[in-house]
């Protein structure tokens, strides 16, 4: 089983610029790898940490009890709204959004993340939920197998996958994460098998993504982790995958860049005060040493933003 270790731990607490008596939110606080370098800084600060996963608030409820100024949820982070209500806390210092499977999700073959674990096909983040990979495979019909392919992971080969799918269910239901993906090599022609990376990887993060719902739910947390900011406050949001960052890029420039303020264009209108800047204004990537170390950091990217 692969050790826990958070990604980009060194940058995560810079980049938050931790104030001691600050408010901050680790929405997806998995094993704690951060939260426990997080609650270091502060004084008579607070920690809320959210997940949505029963087996992470398990493992960090002895870890609660020693911290009398941490308090975590086992709640979906769009819950954090009510959740700050119910505290009186209107603003934050900081908050951190580490996306994507933890290391503890992927070990485990029974959560069915893992193409390399034979498995159910469950991929459930929460456990609470109904609906599972296997229900989408069983249900989804070409059209809708397709563009979930390729929206979520831009597969080359969605269409003949979803037909394959299609057709394999006719005869046995698509159970098991070993099942889908012999089901993809038999499908995918032999020059596509020899490309690096496994041939299921993008399919795999297609219904993970398809069942969590974490494009939408992606959208809307950087919403309203943006509009809680305190002035100074800043938003850490680690992402594993192209779609990902490309909703936080789009987002956080959205918010951030003022149109005709780049070298060279000039604007007529005039130009409206953005209140957001980036910090640094280009993403950060792990260093050769931590990639070494942890390779499921290597395709990690980390974007800051700052409340003026």
């Amino acid at each position: 089983m692969t050790a826990h270790l958070p990604v980009m731990l060194n940058e995560v607490i810079t980049g938050l610029a931790i104030k001691p008596e600050g408010i901050y939110l680790d929405l997806t606080i998995g094993r704690g790898g951060h939260s426990r370098n997080i609650i270091k800084k502060l004084t008579t600060g607070q920690l809320l940490g959210f997940d949505q996963d029963a087996e992470a608030i398990a493992s960090l409820q002895s870890w609660m009890t020693a911290h009398p100024n941490f308090q975590l949820y086992h709640q979906n982070f769009m819950t954090m709204d009510a959740v700050l209500k119910s505290r009186g806390i209107t603003a934050v210092d900081g908050i951190l959004l580490d996306l994507g499977v933890s290391s503890p999700q992927f070990d485990n073959p029974a959560r069915g993340f893992s193409y390399r674990e034979d498995g159910p096909l469950d991929m459930r983040m929460d456990q609470r939920q109904k609906l599972t990979a296997a229900m989408i495979l069983a249900t989804y019909d070409v059209r809708q197998l397709t563009t979930m392919m390729q929206k979520h992971a831009d597969e080359t080969f969605a269409y003949p996958i979803a037909k394959a799918i299609i057709a394999q269910r006719q005869i046995q239901p698509i159970t098991t994460t070993f099942a889908l993906v012999d089901l993809i090599k038999k499908t995918k022609p032999a020059k596509a098998l020899q490309k690096k990376g496994h041939p299921a990887k993008q399919v795999f993060q297609a219904l993970r993504i398809e069942v969590n719902q974490e494009d939408v739910a992606l959208k809307k947390v950087l919403e309203t982790s943006m509009r809680i900011l305190k002035p100074q406050g800043r938003l850490v949001v680690i992402s594993f995958h192209s779609g990902e960052d490309r909703i936080v890029k789009t987002m956080f420039r959205e918010a951030a860049v003022i149109e005709g303020s780049r070298t060279g264009i000039e604007s007529i209108a005039p130009i409206e005060e953005k209140l957001f800047r980036l910090i640094p204004p280009v993403p950060v990537k792990p260093s050769k040493e931590e990639i070494n170390l942890n390779h499921r950091s290597e395709s990690a990217i980390l974007r800051i933003i700052e409340r003026k």
